[in-house]
Parts: C-alpha cells; sequence; structure tokens
C-alpha cells in the first residue's frame, strides 16, 4: 500500500498528504474504467457538462488551478485565451513527455489512473469548444502506452468519448501519439511541430498557441497532472480544492521524493508542504546519513541545500527562496554526492538534448560540459570557475526556449552554495570524492560488498 493511501485510510498518523489522484493506485486494477467508477468516476464530467462552457472556464479559473507542468500558469486564464466564433478547429494537446531529469509523476499517474486524465480532457474540451485532443506521450514507455490506449477504448466504448458524449452533443476525437525521445519536445511549441511531423525545435513566439498552435489553430496545451486534477475540483467543487494549499497556490498536488532517501516516491500533498515533513513521512535521509543539496523542481532548477528544508513548496515560497517549484521533483542527496559531478551530469544531458536551433544553448552548453570535465578530472583552473559563471550568464535568458536557462540554473545554484567544493577539485587535482582518494568512503559497504556512497549515476 502507498502511504497516499495509507493516510487516506487512517492507518497513518500523518495527516498532512491529500491523496486525490493517487487515492486507489493501490487497488487491484486501479487503471481500469471499472475501478475509477467505483471511485466517482465521471461525475465531475456530468457536473461540467451540465455547465455553460464560459461559465465552466469560470469556475476553473476560479478555483485557482495552476499549471503543474513547471510554470505554474493558470489552467483556466490559458483556456480563456483561446478565440471563440473565429471559426477555426481548436485543439487541446497534453503534454506527457515527461523527460525532466528527476520528473517522475506523470507517468507513474498514466499507468495507476489514465481514465483520471481522460475525465479531464473531454472536460477541457467541452470548455474551449474542441472536438479534437492528442496526448504527445513519450515513446519509451511502452507498458504506460498500451495501458492508456486501452483505456481510451474503454472510454469510447462506454460513451465518454466519440459522438454525442452523455447526450450533450459533444463530439470529441482522442488520439494517443507516442513521442521519439526528444527532451526538447517538452516544450509545447516542439511538441507540437513534432506532433504535426516535422523536426521538434521550439517556435518563434508570438503567435502564441492559444492563436496559432497546432495546424495553426488555436491550441491548449496542458500538463498531464493539471488536466487530470480538473475532474476532481468539478466532482468536490472549488471551494474544496481552495481549502487546501495557500491562497495563492492552491490544491493538491504529487511530490516526487527520489535520491538518498529511505522511502522514494510519489507524495501527494496540498502545496506549502515543506521538504522536512516529506522526509520525516519517508523515513528520512538513508541511515547515517544527512542531506547536502537537493532540488525543489527537477534539474533545470536552481538547487537548495539543507538551509531550505523549511520552505514551502508552492509557486511563491519556492521563488521567494530563490529557486522554482518547476514539476515538484525532489531529488535529495547526501554528503556522500560529490557536487561537480552532479552538474557535470546534468550538464551533459542537457548539451546531449540541445535542439541546436540557437547560438548560445548549443555552444554554451558544449563548452559548459567541457570545462566541467576538466573540472572533475582535476584538471581545471581557478579562472575556470569565473568562466563557468560566464558562459552560463550567457545562455541565460538569451537562449530560444527555456532549456538554456535550465541548463545555467544547476551552475548558478551549485557555485553560490558550492564554490569550495569546486576549487577543491582544481587545488587537490580531483574529486575528493574518488574512492581511490578520499577515506572518507572508508568503513561504508554494503552488505553485498558495494560501496554504499555512491554519487549520481553517470
Amino acid at each position: 500500500m502507498t502511504l497516499a493511501a495509507e493516510i487516506h485510510n487512517g492507518t497513518s498518523p500523518e495527516k498532512l498528504l491529500a491523496p486525490v489522484l493517487s487515492a486507489f493506485w493501490d487497488q487491484p486494477e486501479s487503471w481500469t474504467l471499472e475501478t475509477y467508477r467505483r471511485h466517482e468516476g465521471y461525475e465531475g464530467l456530468r457536473k461540467a457538462l451540465a455547465m455553460d462552457p464560459d461559465e465552466l472556464i469560470a469556475y476553473v479559473k476560479d478555483s485557482g488551478l495552476r499549471g503543474r507542468g513547471g510554470a505554474g500558469f493558470p489552467t483556466g486564464m490559458k483556456w480563456q485565451f483561446i478565440p471563440q466564433g473565429d471559426g477555426k478547429p481548436h485543439y487541446l494537446v497534453v503534454n506527457a513527455d515527461e523527460s525532466e531529469p528527476g520528473t517522475c509523476k506523470d507517468i507513474p499517474l498514466l499507468f495507476a489512473n489514465p481514465h483520471s486524465l481522460i475525465e479531464g480532457i473531454v472536460i477541457a474540451c467541452y470548455a474551449i469548444r474542441s472536438s479534437h485532443a492528442f496526448i504527445y506521450l513519450r515513446g519509451e514507455v511502452v507498458p504506460v502506452l498500451r495501458r492508456l490506449h486501452e483505456a481510451v477504448r474503454e472510454a469510447y466504448e462506454a460513451g465518454y468519448l466519440g459522438t454525442d458524449i452523455l447526450g450533450s452533443g459533444l463530439d470529441l476525437e482522442l488520439t494517443v501519439h507516442a513521442g521519439a525521445g526528444a527532451y526538447i519536445c517538452g516544450e509545447e511549441t516542439a511538441l507540437l511541430d513534432s506532433l504535426e511531423g516535422r523536426r521538434g525545435q521550439p517556435r518563434l513566439r508570438p503567435p502564441f498557441p492559444a492563436v496559432a498552435g497546432l495546424y495553426a489553430c488555436p491550441t491548449v496545451v496542458n500538463n498531464v497532472e493539471s488536466i487530470a486534477s480538473v475532474p476532481a475540483i468539478l466532482n468536490k467543487g472549488k471551494d474544496w480544492f481552495k481549502s487546501m494549499g495557500s491562497e495563492k497556490s492552491p490544491g493538491f498536488t504529487l511530490y516526487s521524493l527520489s535520491g538518498h532517501v529511505t522511502s522514494p516516491g510519489q507524495y501527494e500533498a496540498p502545496l506549502g508542504i515543506t521538504l522536512r515533513q516529506l522526509l520525516d513521512m519517508s523515513g528520512g535521509m538513508r541511515a547515517g546519513h544527512r542531506l547536502k543539496f537537493w532540488t525543489p523542481g527537477g534539474s533545470s532548477t536552481p538547487m537548495f541545500t539543507d538551509e531550505h528544508l523549511d520552505v514551502p513548496l508552492d509557486y511563491e515560497g519556492v521563488g521567494a527562496a530563490g529557486s522554482m517549484l518547476g514539476t515538484k521533483a525532489l531529488q535529495c542527496f547526501d554528503e556522500t554526492t560529490c557536487v561537480v559531478r552532479a552538474v557535470t551530469r546534468w550538464t551533459e544531458f542537457y548539451a546531449h538534448e540541445s535542439c541546436g536551433k540557437c547560438t548560445p544553448c548549443r555552444e554554451g552548453t558544449y563548452w559548459l560540459v567541457q570545462l566541467l570535465r576538466d573540472i572533475e578530472a582535476g584538471k581545471g583552473e581557478m579562472a575556470d570557475l569565473d568562466k563557468l559563471n560566464d558562459i552560463a550568464d550567457n545562455i541565460n535568458g538569451k537562449s530560444f526556449c527555456a532549456l538554456g536557462d535550465g541548463a545555467a540554473s544547476p551552475i548558478f545554484s551549485s557555485l553560490k552554495y558550492f564554490r569550495e567544493e569546486y576549487e577543491q577539485h582544481i587545488t587537490g587535482k580531483g574529486c575528493p570524492f574518488d574512492p581511490a582518494r578520499s577515506t572518507a568512503w572508508a568503513d561504508d559497504t554494503n552488505t553485498d560488498g558495494t560501496n554504499a556512497h555512491r554519487g549520481v549515476n553517470a
């Protein structure tokens, strides 16, 4: 049984979690329509169809739901941007191309409870007056793709998709599209280009997708969790939703806890919970170790240290502390992890995944990798640290899309909090966390004979 389910069933003393999307993930065949219906599935849709589309948009806007894909833009406001009476087809595109390092919420959600997304899609399409929706899924997750196809088939068979849905007159076709594994396609305009059959590269904006998106028609692009949260809001009410979280960041959300923690996993809680509280519920850091640094929203958000354990994990709280909530991917690293090595691996990822369209990102990430590899190997110079900062500054805010900003974030934050560790690599001619060089790695062997002190996997 998941921790969220334990708390939901009253078997845990903790009362901080709010299982909604994850409430029945632990039940047999949680992904089926039958199980979803037993938990008030598609009741939110019935209530939505009884409303006027504009009234529905206003209701979602008043609930305060913000996009769960990283930016935190109000969902209802994004729907409201779609022009009406323009005579063009309108599209809803669900971004399920989850590929940010450390982010692992949308894929488990689709695997365990795909009908929450499908119900949310029908509600959203009714609101924006769309008759065709797309789910752009990361193609590597074949088991999720199969399960999603089956859930779509069940929804068509039950009359929740297709023609005249529940007698409302709404016709809706839903297409599941498997991407080809490019990280850049998580950026909404690159995703639209990929969906149209072209190479996934960001588009120049304006025009924005709400005006000229998929096939040059008005398009809403929403994250999986954003859309999947809508049915519960309609079913239980906007006041219920606003009773959780904070005034500017209301509601529940999925926090992905990973790294050197005792019990990693998905923790669904109101926005504003702290990492200290989540670690208390998850058994803390692995035995005998302490937290060194962590990311609040995946590797593209500025890292935090143990000084930030009590920062409220909502959009305003994390922003005020100098980072971004992002996708709420809480990667926790203990004192055995080399910061330089971790940042190098992340930067190698961004350099590999850069689409190459703009010079700052294409060239900048390449040179960041060269410098970081030299520093990690003990071949760097003190001047390289200022050079790192300078190159990152020439990428940040100057690239075509947010990939460049994300690549610069761990550079800035790691130099801010761990500059001394970078200097140790240079003055000591190598990594102080290398088992061959450091006595700190001795006397810490697992029962299978492997070393328990490990950093970020290559």
